[in-house]
């Protein structure tokens, strides 16, 4: 079967797979409905020849790439047959909003306060571009708009701009976007020169994975080449982030010591692993070092870096935990929308800020859903019953973060929930050579 072939077919995967994103970067994510069936195959004709594929990464183009993803919901007004969606993964199937319980999407993150069209039957084509700067965007939104320009029967109905800086920090202050996972076959190096490549079928469709299983919907020809994605827009309460710290620190020094110990990193991107004393700007801002690190022989306990904090979560590495750590890494890109809430405050401006958040794999269950609600949203795999993440996680104000010291552990006051989903979708990423086999759709 064809699906055994371990070189990665570089020049049908989109580029948004596999890129890293360039630093710093402007972003567009445009959603379509699609109102004609005939315009909408033929969005899918025009935009395989917009798209970047994966080969072009080292060209001057690399850097400036336009994805383009669909729905379940969009596969189906494209004509996809019954019988083939049902190959895909059913959380796929079932959309975000409707994993919004597994997802600990409640309270105000519940669907039914997401922002319009997000999370309904009405999204079907996603579009991102990327870009080095807002002039180069623009440009590659220019070059993308004759894919959808003069298509009546394709309406775009909702879009989000956004952007990294070349700091490379989110609005809590932290440095994001620190860690990448080496994908077998890509030729693109990962963060952690530590980390055995993971094989390519956990990422890319068609391809064999961790445990030697081969995920590819059918026909071979939409499936092969393509991934799993899903995006989030989650909102970040800034101001409530800075009181809490404030609140339950004894000094300024304090105050960033607990930061790092709720993320793993102190603010510069400096993991707690390498300097677990201080900050260390020029460490956190060397992508050779930075990254570089275990937990199982230096600190097991997390005396150093605790368990619970964001990034031994997201990824806990080498550590002792329940389940196989390699069958959850996940490719993960993030970018900020809104402007910065100025250093010194401590209220909200009435600013809308937070962060775009995207998924990329080829397991959205073991992948995206198990990290959510088993190590962001839990800590039984830890030992540490059901406290949550304590920067990303669902918290209702009942529960707070420990960090283990001695002779005594320090426990920090309960936790307000500090960042809100705003909305969502689970989307499928074609290969190019899927997208114009969409285009070619007949009744």
């Amino acid at each position: 079967m064809s699906g055994t072939q371990a070189a990665l077919e570089l020049d049908d995967i989109q580029s948004g797979v596999l890129a890293p994103r360039p630093t710093p970067y402007a972003a567009t994510y445009l959603v379509f409905h699609i109102g004609d069936r005939a315009h909408g195959r033929e969005l899918m004709r025009r935009a395989s020849a917009v798209v970047t594929s994966a080969a072009d990464l080292v060209s001057p183009s690399g850097e400036t790439w336009v994805s383009v993803a669909l729905t379940c919901h969009g596969l189906e007004v494209l004509g996809v047959p019954s019988a083939s969606l049902e190959t895909f993964a059913w959380e796929f199937r079932q959309g975000m909003a409707a994993r919004a319980r597994a997802l600990g999407d409640d309270g105000e993150s519940s669907p039914e306060h997401w922002e319009a069209p997000l999370g309904t039957p009405d999204v079907h084509v996603v579009l991102t571009a990327v870009a080095p700067d807002p002039e180069r965007l623009e440009a590659a939104i220019d070059r993308a708009r004759p894919a959808y320009e003069q298509l009546t029967g394709v309406t775009a109905i909702w879009r989000q701009e956004c952007y990294a800086l070349p700091t490379e920090t989110e609005h809590f202050g932290y440095r994001d976007g620190v860690s990448h996972p080496v994908v077998e076959g890509s030729g693109i190096a990962g963060s952690n020169r530590l980390e055995t490549p993971l094989k390519a079928g956990e990422f890319v469709l068609g391809y064999r994975d961790e445990i030697g299983g081969i995920q590819m919907p059918q026909p071979e020809t939409l499936g092969r080449n393509g991934s799993y994605a899903a995006f989030r827009k989650l909102r970040q309460d800034v101001a409530a982030f800075r009181r809490y710290l404030r609140q339950a620190a004894t000094s300024p020094e304090d105050e960033e010591l607990l930061a790092a110990k709720m993320m793993g990193r102190w603010r510069s991107g400096a993991p707690l692993a390498l300097s677990p004393q201080h900050d260390d700007p020029a460490l956190g801002a060397d992508p050779g070092r930075r990254n570089t690190f275990l937990y199982a022989r230096e600190d097991p306990a997390g005396f150093v870096t605790p368990a619970g904090c964001h990034i031994r979560r997201a990824n806990p590495r080498d550590a002792s935990v329940a389940g196989e750590v390699r069958l959850h890494r996940m490719i993960r890109r993030g970018a900020v929308y809104g402007s910065p809430l100025p250093d010194v405050d401590l209220e909200n401006d009435g600013v809308d800020r937070g962060l775009m958040f995207a998924f990329i794999g080829a397991h959205l269950g073991r992948q995206f859903e198990f990290v959510q609600s088993q190590w962001m949203n839990d800590s039984v795999f830890f030992g540490a019953g059901d406290a949550k993440d304590p920067v990303a996680g669902s918290h209702d104000g009942s529960g707070g973060f420990t960090v283990p010291r001695r002779p005594v552990r320090r426990r920090l006051p309960p936790l307000p929930r500090f960042v809100v989903t705003r909305g969502g979708e689970y989307c499928f990423l074609p290969g190019l050579r899927a997208l114009r086999w969409l285009g070619d759709l007949r009744d």
